[in-house]
């Protein structure tokens, strides 16, 4: 039998968790299935703007946490849909997790397809990428919190299970940047949002503000946060988002409760949490393409500790954290 390419993929992370780089999947033997993803889309009233969202839910055989379910939301990159961060979104709802992928009108495939001719425009993504519309995406996370916590209340069907504080929130690229937005990030001319409802983040191919000091704007991120990048991790719209840059958001956070992982030969779509012509957008290293299993099955157990270890005070989790096994020649990983 042929694998296809996305069951391959598939096969090696179940295959590479089973050999011991992380127990995430072990963690309730009586976890079943987890259920197949729902689109829906959320109105918001105030805005008059519809935010479509794809909801993973875990398998109702995971014994209920105290307090209710932890929720955890993805924010794509410029260009993206409900279907970015699958990857991720997949290993986080096997361990429990009720994960929620946004899609941002206004910096999402259509808005691109609007404004530039193919994913090359700098000019044009540039366009799509501006202050506006970070302001757009910090604003849909906040509606999107204040919905959860209005369905929660209500007891509306599976959504009186989850856990309404204490949200993880994560995005790649672009999604990046609304994620360390709302943990705090300040910028030029603007306060910026600090929300309390949510209690750790993950940064997939950060970046450095491109305007101002970053120990400054940072000084409010002392909330958990894991930053994800790679030697490869270029450039994709033109402003100056080089590796040393990506990398140098660690080095800008305050220290205690942040971690880094860098990974040689993986660029910025390895990030994604996408397989196949989804990431295919971007011209892409020979090596990075190779090395995607392999990166896609450790991020996807690394970052699952990282949710258990902030959202559920698991303690096994934690200490995985301070040694993961399974970093190759090159690799960096560092906390504090």
């Amino acid at each position: 039998m042929t694998l296809t390419r996305r069951q391959w993929l598939f096969c090696a992370t179940a295959s590479s968790l089973a050999s011991g780089e992380s127990a995430w999947c072990q963690a309730d033997p009586k976890a079943g299935n987890t259920p197949s993803p729902v689109d829906e889309v959320w109105f918001d009233p105030q805005r008059q703007r519809k935010i479509p969202l794809r909801v993973r839910w875990p398998s109702e055989s995971w014994t209920m946490p105290t307090g209710g379910r932890p929720v955890v939301l993805f924010s794509h990159g410029l260009g993206g849909t409900v279907a970015g961060g699958e990857l991720w979104g997949q290993a986080w709802s096997a361990a429990g997790c009720v994960v929620l992928h946004l899609q941002h009108p206004g910096s999402d495939l259509l808005a691109v397809r609007r404004q530039a001719r193919d994913f090359g425009d700098r000019g044009g993504l540039r366009q799509a990428a501006g202050p506006e519309q970070l302001l757009a995406r910090l604003q849909d996370v906040t509606f999107v919190l204040d919905e959860l916590a209005r369905r929660h209340a209500a007891s509306a069907g599976r959504w009186a299970e989850v856990r309404p504080q204490g949200v993880g929130m994560s995005g790649h690229s672009f999604g990046a940047h609304t994620t360390l937005g709302m943990a705090g990030q300040r910028y030029p001319g603007h306060p910026g949002f600090n929300e309390p409802r949510l209690a750790a983040f993950i940064a997939f191919s950060p970046t450095l503000p491109a305007q101002g000091d970053a120990v400054q704007a940072f000084a409010r991120l002392t909330r958990p946060v894991l930053c994800l990048t790679g030697s490869r991790d270029d450039d994709v719209i033109g402003n100056g988002a080089t590796p040393d840059r990506r990398m140098g958001v660690f080095a800008a956070l305050p220290a205690g409760q942040k971690a880094q992982l860098v990974l040689e030969n993986a660029d910025h779509m390895t990030f994604a949490g996408q397989s196949g012509a989804a990431v295919e957008i971007l011209p892409r290293h020979t090596a990075s393409r190779a090395l995607q299993p392999q990166h896609h099955a450790f991020v996807a157990a690394l970052t699952t500790d990282w949710w258990r270890a902030h959202l559920m005070n698991d303690a096994q989790a934690l200490q995985r954290l301070a040694q993961p096994t399974g970093l190759s020649q090159g690799d960096r990983w560092q906390m504090g």
